[in-house]
C-alpha cells in the first residue's frame, strides 16, 4: 500500500518502512508523528483519491534525524558588466522511516 502525503508544502509518495527526507520539522529524534493530510491511497489498482484529501487516512512516522543537505552554489553574472556573485546554502532536513499507512 502506498499514500502520496502533503509535508510542509511539498508532496510525497510513501510506503511502509521507506526512509524519506523532508523540509525541517520541529519534533525531537525518537518521536512519532502523524500526518493527516493525505492527497491519494491506494494499492495495485485499487485508488482513493482525495478532494483535496482522504477522510479518515493517516501516516505515522518515525523521526530518525536532523541534518543539512549539500551545499548550492547560486552564480549570478550579467555579461560585460563585471557583475558576478556566488552565494550559497545548506537545506535543513528531518529524515522520517514511515511505520504505517491507515
Amino acid at each position: 500500500m502506498y499514500a502520496v502525503v502533503k509535508v510542509a508544502g511539498k508532496q510525497f509518495k510513501v510506503k511502509a518502512d521507506d526512509v524519506i527526507r523532508v523540509p525541517l520539522l520541529s519534533e525531537e529524534v525518537g518521536h512519532t508523528v502523524e500526518f493527516n493530510q493525505i492527497l491519494s491511497t491506494g494499492e495495485g489498482s485499487d485508488i482513493t483519491l482525495g478532494t483535496p484529501f482522504v477522510d479518515g487516512a493517516k501516516v505515522s512516522a518515525e523521526v530518525l534525524a536532523h541534518g543539512k543537505d549539500r551545499k548550492i552554489r547560486v552564480f549570478k553574472m550579467k555579461r560585460r558588466k563585471n557583475y558576478r556573485r556566488t552565494f550559497g546554502h545548506r537545506t535543513q532536513f528531518t529524515e522520517l522511516k514511515i511505520k504505517a499507512i491507515s
